[in-house]
């Protein structure tokens, strides 16, 4: 038995050693993170269930549970009817710009026409614009056609959007041209070719696409805001800081409404963490 074959075995197993090290060391730290990620919600909740003369305690666990704040948020508000109108221009902008970015990808993937590299260009460079600089214009174009208060406002100006154009073309791109010749030589049209060719073979982007769409835009604050007068017409983030008074901020109602307002993005995570995550992956936000 020669040296080589006595310290190769030792030489593994140090290795081995190494990298479970390494590895233990790299789940603690996701785990230390992850608590930093969950601990917030976790203190809604508690802080949600705390009677109200026990609220500001610091106890990790509630010393009595209460519904108090739940039934005080929903008769000082109509949160069920906010979430339902979140839920609604959420689901509308959500169809409306995944629509949209099918059929502008498929012209820019598949198509040829003149100034088609530029259009695409400045498609694009309307994502590098912040919101606060279109804000004022848009508000001013939703007074002129009557739609302030409405949910229609909320929905217009997210008719398109240019990230879902781009993640589009750049999927359409990669779509073989063999299966599209294929299917125009037996004779389908672009719509054709479209809805029963593309859209089925490119389900996980889109669903990726679509969810990255729907947490945005229920999410989004400044935007209603500026537009909703009426707590009937409002989304439920406005709905949280009308609990923020000059005479203080009522804590408990707050935390009560803004469990509400997570529980469906919450949920939507926990059942689909897979495409949540590969959505913001290919967004290149995470």
């Amino acid at each position: 038995m020669t040296t080589d074959a006595l310290t190769m075995p030792m030489a593994r197993a140090a290795g081995a050693r190494r990298f479970s090290a390494k590895a233990i060391g790299g789940h603690a730290v996701l785990a230390v993170l992850s608590i930093v990620c969950l601990f917030p919600i976790y203190w809604m909740m508690v802080t949600s269930l705390r009677p109200q003369g026990v609220i500001f305690e610091t106890s990790l666990l509630p010393s009595a549970l209460s519904i108090e704040h739940y039934a005080y948020a929903l008769e000082a508000l109509p949160i069920s009817r906010m979430l339902i109108n979140t839920f609604v221009v959420s689901s509308v902008v959500t169809i409306l710009q995944v629509v949209t970015g099918l059929f502008a990808a498929y012209a820019f993937s598949r198509w040829r026409f003149p100034f088609a590299r530029i259009i695409y260009v400045l498609i694009a460079l309307t994502w590098l614009v912040p919101l606060q600089v279109v804000m004022i214009p848009n508000y001013l174009l939703v007074v002129r056609l009557g739609l302030l208060d409405t949910l229609t406002a909320l929905v217009l100006p997210h008719f398109a959007a240019a990230l879902a154009v781009m993640m589009l073309t750049q999927a359409m791109r990669a779509f073989p041209n063999e299966v599209i010749e294929a299917a125009r030589m037996d004779g389908a049209g672009a719509f054709r070719t479209l809805g029963e060719i593309v859209v089925p073979n490119l389900r996980g982007v889109i669903v990726s696409l679509a969810i990255l769409i729907f947490v945005s835009t229920w999410n989004e604050y400044f935007w209603p805001l500026l537009l909703t007068r009426s707590p009937d017409n409002s989304v439920i983030q406005i709905g949280l800081q009308m609990f923020i008074t000059d005479e203080g901020t009522n804590w408990g109602p707050m935390m009560a409404a803004a469990t509400a307002a997570s529980a469906p993005v919450l949920l939507l995570y926990v059942f689909m963490q897979r495409q949540v995550i590969q959505s913001f992956m290919k967004s290149g936000l995470r």
